[in-house]
């Protein structure tokens, strides 16, 4: 095993040379490394929050918010639906999961009750089963509520896509390395290295982004009525930027949901604009409602506000269209970006900012750095004390090889480097440099055994592999669970440990074998240094 292979002495070189090549832009400045070619790489380690200072939000999911909505939009489903089925609504009384309606007697009261069962039977919930529910209360009252288990279920879903959400908004809005966690049951952490201003984060973050397509109240008397506080239970009265008013119908066409795509146009006056496409439903939809309503203006709603209402001249059937205003690019980008990433399920309210300064993140690179070379040089010192400034030195020449590696690694992947991950690298250079203490006690052992100096150190590397390869086993296990289970701090830790697994084995095993070979080929020693 110590027999020099030229594949060995291939890979250790272009193990350097690809490491240093990937590495060396963590060692520059920003500014030099944008002046790079394209061709260079340029990205260097990314520093966590701790590191390099940054914004800190805690969100809370307003679960109750959006379970509130929720029964708005099945009151209003079942106005519709009733209505639709010639059912008259004698009265109709929120309660909390649901509502109770009030119709006539007899027949109308079958006729309600089937209408809200089969309605009930078609909404599914995440588990598979029904989430509503269709109940006779007796007297003309029938009751149509989410189930208790839709209910509970709805925050925990509604943090999780909330999460998804904010996620995506804040990759393509080119913020790097951003860590967003979980904490408790209703609440979010996001932490965004290098972004200084959290109001510009939480603006990004904040706006629900809930777009949806409603018709216009076109009553000759309906908007009079409603400025005078008369609005009618299945409209309600939304302004546009410049406060003009709007009678919108509650009953949504299209939501936001049924969009795939949202990109930045130009319309008819070359003005700036941003096209839409929906999926299949959305556009089978947007197909019906524009069919049915020729002539009429409808209104294009997001978080509440009309942002247009354009009059339906023809029946759209293409599943695509385009949105009209006085845009820039700068705020259609903004606006294509929420749309592509989705819109929130639930308001998002802050219940603490604040931001890390690059002070405070330079003290702790500084501390990090300080601990990484003390740790670095006690580890030199005690392989050259303990095996020699040649065993030694090839043990410190193989942990250089497995910082480079590490770091390199690092941005390549883009991973973000936090103090819990030097922590990390500590740890590995401890780990790589045990695979070297086994593997030159094995050998001394052999040695002192009066076996030769090619045979001790062929057996030193054969025999001890084993343990090397078990030990790091058991390290990367408990890496990856720390990873899959851990946040934060934790899964930066994992990672950087998980990369120097890899990074040891190859240094200390691989790069001291081509090194020690070629000792050996040059000095053809009698007796092995660390013999004694």
């Amino acid at each position: 095993m110590i027999q020099l292979s030229r594949w060995k002495i291939t890979l250790v070189a272009l193990s350097l040379v690809l490491g240093l090549f990937l590495a060396y832009p963590s060692v520059l400045s920003p500014a030099q490394r944008e002046a790079l070619p394209s061709w260079l790489p340029s990205n260097g380690l990314n520093l966590g929050l701790d590191l390099q200072g940054g914004s800190y939000l805690l969100l809370e999911v307003d679960v109750p918010e959006m379970r509130e909505k929720r029964v708005s939009n099945l009151m209003e489903d079942v106005r519709v639906s009733l209505r639709e089925d010639q059912v008259n609504i004698v009265g109709m009384q929120r309660e909390p999961g649901g509502v109770v309606v009030t119709v006539a007697e007899g027949a109308a009261y079958d006729t309600a009750f089937n209408t809200l069962r089969t309605m009930a039977q078609q909404g599914m919930g995440a588990t598979g089963q029904p989430d509503r529910v269709a109940t006779k209360l007796g007297g003309g009252r029938i009751r149509y509520a989410f189930t208790e288990a839709a209910l509970n279920s709805m925050g925990a879903t509604a943090v999780d896509q909330s999460i998804e959400v904010v996620r995506r908004r804040l990759d393509s809005s080119g913020t790097k390395e951003i860590a967003i966690t979980r904490q408790g049951a209703d609440r979010i952490v996001v932490q965004a290295p290098g972004q200084s201003d959290p109001a510009e984060l939480e603006r990004l973050v904040g706006q629900t982004a809930q777009l949806t397509f409603q018709m216009v109240d076109t009553s000759p008397t309906g908007l009079n009525d409603a400025l005078a506080g008369r609005v009618p239970p299945d409209a309600e009265l939304l302004t546009d930027d410049q406060g003009t008013p709007y009678l919108v119908k509650k009953r949504i066409l299209v939501s936001g949901e049924n969009l795939t795509r949202a990109g930045i146009g130009t319309d008819q006056n070359q003005r700036t604009a941003i096209d839409f496409q929906f999926d299949g439903q959305g556009a089978r939809r947007f197909a019906e409602a524009t069919s049915q309503n020729l002539g009429k203006p409808f209104a294009i709603v997001l978080d509440g506000k009309v942002i247009s209402a354009p009059t339906i001249q023809s029946a759209i059937t293409g599943g695509s269209g385009q949105i009209t205003g006085s845009y820039t690019i700068a705020s259609a980008s903004e606006l294509v970006n929420l749309l592509n990433g989705g819109a929130l399920p639930a308001p998002l309210n802050v219940e603490e900012r604040r931001v890390v300064t690059a002070e405070l993140g330079a003290d702790a690179v500084a501390a990090g750095a300080l601990s990484t070379a003390l740790g670095f040089v006690v580890i030199v010192v005690f392989m050259i004390l303990a095996y020699g400034f040649l065993f030694g030195g090839v043990s410190v020449i193989g942990l250089i090889l497995n910082g480079i590696l590490i770091v390199a690694a690092m941005s390549l992947t883009q991973a973000t480097l936090t103090l819990p991950g030097i922590a990390g690298l500590i740890l590995t250079f401890a780990v790589a440099v045990d695979a070297n203490v086994l593997i030159y006690e094995r050998m001394r052992d052999e040695a002192r055994q009066g076996r030769s100096v090619v045979a001790s150190m062929d057996a030193g590397f054969n025999r001890a592999m084993g343990t090397i390869i078990d030990a790091n086993l058991t390290t990367l296990v408990a890496a990856l669970i720390m990873f899959m289970f851990g946040a934060g701090p934790v899964r930066g830790f994992a990672w950087t440990l998980t990369i120097g697994v890899f990074t040891s084995v190859f240094s200390s095993v691989l790069t001291a074998q081509v090194l020690l070979g070629y000792w050996l080929k040059i000095a053809k020693p009698k007796k092995l240094p660390i013999a004694e």
